[in-house]
């Protein structure tokens, strides 16, 4: 589906057709001969995978006639991004919102939530997912107690998988079917494996529905789950006794939301991953394809080589041609004051040419003056 090129009647009609983007420069550093394809996300409108989500909960609701223009209060409990993609759908369609979201969240996403017009309300990121305190818990009393006041209600609403399933598996589909093999990129003509982090579990469950139902029944869907959260199958793998929490925003949780489908089958395998490889993963996408993404996508990424490197991936990671997506459901805007980032930008050891930076700036000026110097023409001075 490529981006229309007519004139847009609003921002939400820049949500989604988000590119699909060959990391043959992590491939190659990583010895894998298969295609790995990373989705941009943060391409879309609101600067997230949940901007498609946001949308359509929205629009549905409003053909049903939950959601009346001049009395509808938006209320919605988030980790931030579907918040970002309600707060803007809702400026532009004229309803007021309640975001509420754990302390742990960045605040750049409530800075950007506020500057969309939304009301904040933040909550103790230890509070349990079903405590009157947490998140929910609070968005649901006040839904009680504000007059017209609705949850649009992420974690069971259809709408979120139905997103993935009618918009992003489709454009992941023909993003792969369009692309013709050659002999620089040979590709199976289908998409093979996609891979994605689980917050709701909305993004995955949709893309699995989309691509198995009418394009590959045999596509392998890889969830990754960061280690503390509870989400992953087999429960074995939630040992939480290691770490109890993860800095990472946007994927994991301490409880297992509806639309998180546990259909046999649809979901094949589940990948935990670390804060630690997370970030690492971040900067190899920052430094090495120059995508600027967010910690869930270093997430999507490090459980994406992690599985490539495992018994059960490694032959597609040796399989010239097979097509390997991984999702990277946002951008660097709402984690630039995160110390995690902050240490990798600006912390880091420095390289080479810092080095001879620094050397060149330590040097006397009048250095530059010397028989070596260029004219102002651009031309060196005859001897």
């Amino acid at each position: 589906m490529s981006r229309p090129t007519l004139v847009l009647d609003s921002a939400l009609d820049a949500v989604g057709n988000t590119p699909l983007v060959r990391l043959d420069r992590i491939a190659k550093h990583e010895g894998l001969k298969c295609n790995l394809l990373g989705k941009l996300e943060y391409t879309s409108a609101g600067g997230s995978v949940k901007d498609r989500i946001a949308k359509r909960m929205v629009d549905c609701a409003e053909q049903e006639g939950k959601l009346i223009p001049g009395k509808s209060v938006v209320i919605e409990p988030t980790s931030g991004n579907t918040g970002i993609g309600l707060a803007m759908a809702c400026a532009i369609k004229g309803y007021s919102v309640i975001i509420t979201m754990p302390n742990k969240m960045s605040l750049e996403k409530e800075a950007a939530l506020r500057a969309l017009g939304a009301e904040v309300v933040r909550t103790p990121t230890e509070a349990a997912w079903d405590s009157p305190e947490s998140h929910i818990g609070v968005a649901q009393r006040l839904q009680r107690e504000i007059p017209g006041g609705i949850i649009l209600d992420q974690y069971r609403n259809v709408n979120n998988p139905l997103a993935h399933e009618l918009t992003t598996a489709p454009e992941i589909i023909e993003a792969v079917v369009s692309t013709p093999s050659t002999v620089a990129h040979p590709s199976s003509g289908k998409v093979d494996v996609v891979i994605a982090g689980a917050g709701t579990g909305g993004t995955i469950s949709g893309i699995a529905q989309g691509i198995k139902k009418t394009h590959n029944p045999s596509c392998t869907i890889v969830g990754v789950d960061p280690v503390g959260s509870v989400l992953a199958l087999p429960a074995a793998l939630n040992d939480t006794s290691e770490s109890g929490s993860y800095v990472v925003e946007g994927i994991g949780y301490d409880f297992v939301p509806d639309v998180l489908s546990r259909a046999p089958g649809l979901i094949n395998s589940w990948v935990k991953t670390s804060d630690t490889d997370a970030f690492a993963a971040v900067q190899l996408l920052i430094r090495r394809e120059g995508v600027l993404v967010g910690g869930s996508s270093g997430s999507a990424l490090a459980g994406t080589l992690a599985w490539l490197r495992s018994d059960e991936g490694k032959t597609v990671a040796q399989t010239p041609g097979l097509n390997v997506v991984v999702m990277l459901p946002d951008g660097i805007r709402n984690y630039i004051g995160k110390e995690w980032f902050l240490k990798m930008a600006l912390e880091a050891e420095p390289s080479p040419l810092a080095q001879q930076i620094a050397g060149v700036l330590k040097r006397p000026r009048n250095e530059d003056k010397g028989a070596n110097a260029l004219l102002p023409n651009g031309t060196a001075p005859v001897a």
